[in-house]
């Protein structure tokens, strides 16, 4: 049996390490991961050449769910991804997402079992992620946004919804520097400092206000993580709608109109690094 899921990451509007309440939308970059079955054992590749211990954490995990002994029963898996690691964009949600999804479908299709819901899918995930010590706080509410796309309001503490909808598809603009920050290096107790701005942003994203939320979140994270915060004013200068580093970095990211595409990336032409082209995601993971 060969299965594909493709699952595509997110976008910070409100970075939920200072609070415990995030919110982030989908965006059109993913990780596919194709997955084969095998007489035995657990397999894992990816194109990037990244450590692959998220991925067997993920694989591992459903079979314990289902009770399925390795040794018995085995899994090939292979990503491969469009989508910047390390950066900011929830390349680890993505990843644990497809890898859940595709090996739950398989064994219970293999075996004649009760599938995982959504719920169950992005549960476990999460929880690999956090074994496997590449987020924070769980990070539900990029792992929802990647997993449903469209916009999520969250409290990650109860992993529970406050807002789940479409977005209106904008261009989006990722700038990406020269260099990449991974979320568990950086420090949650300075990032808490600013608890109160920082639910002052979240105060924007639960009245939907999603453009001011980001922007102002985007400025905050970056007076504490070190990141300038011109490129951010730049992009907005030159016609973005909402503008700032998605997740801890060390990405940022511009919502725009397509009139504006090329005024953004003329301004952003100035710092070393590459521009990524997208859009806003609204479909999340699916087999393809």
């Amino acid at each position: 049996m060969k299965k594909t899921i493709r699952s595509p990451g997110s976008a910070t509007i409100v970075n939920a390490i200072a609070t415990g309440y995030g919110s982030a939308f989908g965006i059109d970059l993913d990780i596919n991961c194709i997955a084969k079955t095998k007489n035995n054992s657990i397999t894992c590749l990816n194109d990037v050449g990244a450590d692959t211990f998220l991925m067997e954490i993920c694989a591992k995990k459903v079979f314990s769910y289902y009770n399925i002994d390795e040794n018995d029963f085995g899994i090939d898996l292979k990503t491969k991804s469009n989508l910047p690691m390390a950066s900011g964009l929830s390349s680890s949600s993505a990843s644990s997402n497809a890898i859940v999804s595709v090996v739950s479908k398989i064994i219970s299709e293999e075996f004649n079992l009760k599938a995982l819901n959504d719920m169950e899918i992005i549960n476990l995930a999460i929880d690999a992620s956090i074994e496997a010590n590449v987020t924070i706080t769980g990070s539900f509410d990029d792992a929802t946004a990647s997993y449903f796309g469209g916009v999520v309001v969250s409290n990650n503490k109860t992993r529970e919804f406050i807002i789940r909808e479409k977005m209106d598809e904008y261009s989006i603009l990722v700038y990406m520097p020269n260099f990449y920050s991974k979320s568990v290096d950086s420090n949650p107790s300075r990032m808490k400092i600013l608890a109160p701005l920082v639910d002052v942003a979240f105060d924007f994203a639960k009245k939907k206000d999603y453009f001011k939320a980001l922007t102002l979140n985007g400025l905050l994270y970056c007076s504490t993580l070190n990141f300038d915060s011109k490129i951010a004013i730049d992009a907005l200068e030159s016609g973005a709608l909402a503008s700032g580093l998605s997740g801890t970095g060390s990405s940022f990211i511009a919502v725009c109109n397509k009139d504006k595409i090329d005024d953004i990336k003329e301004a952003w032409s100035e710092y070393n690094g590459r521009v990524i082209e997208t859009k806003v995601d609204n479909v999340g993971c699916k087999v393809i």
